[in-house]
């Protein structure tokens, strides 16, 4: 029986974590347009969590 190659392997391995490491990179600095705008849902709940919905930030009002 053949015993097993585990540079092989391993290089294999690493090859592999590093293609996704870079496919996540390139979509990370595609940016998504649905991101912008879950981003701008998550800033109006922000200001409806303060309790004064409609009301400008505390340091704009000084």
């Amino acid at each position: 029986m053949a015993t097993p190659n585990y540079s092989y392997e391993k290089r294999q391995k690493e090859l592999a974590k590093k293609r996704k490491k870079e496919d996540k990179l390139k979509r990370k600095g595609e940016g998504k347009p649905e991101d912008d705008v879950a981003e701008d849902g998550v800033q109006g709940s922000d200001a409806a969590s303060d309790g004064q919905p409609g009301m400008p930030p505390a340091e704009s009002a000084s």
